[in-house]
């Protein structure tokens, strides 16, 4: 699987620049590179950083499609474009500092972990590469809601 994430470049940028690989909890692994991005983009402003983001959204429902059809398994563990992007999304909301990042990281892991309704019959029931996206947009909604409430109770 290694050199054919590695050749490939829809399966490269699948598999999150190879971070999808990872032996153990790909999908958590495969949230850093969203972190990064976020870094790299959090002084664009909110309107460039959310239109970064459907951008990444839209084109990874290509992305993940295509990658998913090439291996011939919907949603492989190692397919993370979503991951990225659903943390990229929940780091919007969260409150600036680590603290705030941290919390949003652990937050959008719990959601898409746990997959609560709806996302685990988004998951289920949508296939190709908008199902692979949406159940991960989903559960960065459900992160960002708690930071978001959890910003207003501390103002």
């Amino acid at each position: 699987m290694w050199r054919t994430v590695l050749t490939d470049p829809v399966h490269f940028l699948a598999f999150g620049f190879g971070t999808g690989l990872a032996p153990k909890a790909p999908g958590t692994v495969g949230s850093l590179p969203g972190i990064l991005l976020f870094w790299l983009t959090q002084d664009y402003g909110l309107l460039p950083q959310l239109g970064m983001a459907a951008a990444g959204f839209v084109f990874g429902i290509w992305l993940c499609g295509q990658s998913a059809r090439k291996i011939g398994v919907h949603d492989h563990g190692g397919i993370v474009w979503d991951e990225i992007v659903g943390m990229y999304l929940t780091l919007l909301a969260a409150p600036p500092g680590a603290a705030g990042w941290l919390a949003a990281f652990v937050l959008f892991r719990v959601f898409d972990i746990l997959k609560p309704w709806p996302i685990r019959d988004l998951d289920h029931r949508l296939r190709g590469g908008l199902g692979i996206m949406l159940d991960d947009l989903v559960a960065a909604l459900y992160a960002a809601l708690l930071l978001v409430f959890y910003r207003w109770l501390m103002t």
